[in-house]
């Protein structure tokens, strides 16, 4: 049966994200499809994809490489999210199902719980469920892919700490669904951008990689 490329696109995201493949490092379709089980058709697929996202970059006579983002690229990814997320929570208040509701609501208490509890393991998955539902709820497939992308992106590139408080950061979830269930998008949109301004200083750069100061200044004559 024939993997498909999508899937052996996640498997290589997934690697870069997680670090198997460092930043720089080659990427040839042979070893790839060797790891995967696959033929190198849908790695070399998967590797134009992942040159598309970001991901990977090709250089001459070294072939594909894992891409090497600089700061500024990083920072700009954070400034990216933090305009993309209160869309996404205004589009969900107009938007939003019942079933949408349904799971930010359970994830909300959940949160919340584990938060109360102290028992803070699972609240980055948990965090990171009730973003992607949030978006999921603003029912636009454009939006729902660049949050994508841009999600995984900062996972790749930053070290997220956890919140000082996260009894708090919870308290914030919950008061957006709760915009989101009235239809209040302007409010809705308010909170997230809040929520993404705040969370935003426990984000630390994984590697970093200065753009190059070219002096452009003229000589003496």
């Amino acid at each position: 049966m024939r993997i498909p490329a999508n899937a052996v696109c996640t498997a290589i995201r997934d690697d870069i994200v997680s670090g198997v493949f460092e930043p720089g490092g080659r990427l040839t379709e042979e070893v790839l499809a060797r790891r995967y089980g696959v033929s190198r058709v849908p790695v070399r697929e998967a590797l134009r994809t992942l040159e598309a996202e970001g991901f990977v970059t090709t250089r001459r006579h070294a072939g594909a490489c894992v891409a090497e983002p600089t700061d500024q690229e990083a920072a700009d990814l954070l400034e990216l999210r933090a305009l993309l997320e209160p869309l996404a929570a205004a589009k969900a208040a107009r938007r939003r199902t019942e079933g949408h509701l349904k799971v930010l609501r359970g994830l909300v208490r959940l949160g919340q719980e584990r938060a109360r509890s102290g028992r803070g393991e699972d609240l980055r998955a948990l965090g990171g469920w009730f973003h992607e539902t949030l978006g999921q709820a603003s029912a636009s497939p454009g939006l729902i892919s660049v949050l994508t992308q841009t999600r995984h992106k900062i996972a790749w590139m930053y070290v997220v700490r956890a919140p000082a408080r996260p009894v708090d950061s919870w308290a914030e979830h919950g008061a957006i669904v709760d915009a989101v269930a009235r239809g209040d998008a302007e409010r809705a949109r308010a909170l997230t951008a809040l929520h993404a301004d705040r969370a935003a200083g426990s984000h630390r750069l994984r590697v970093r990689n200065p753009q190059p100061v070219v002096n452009t200044a003229s000589g003496r004559h």
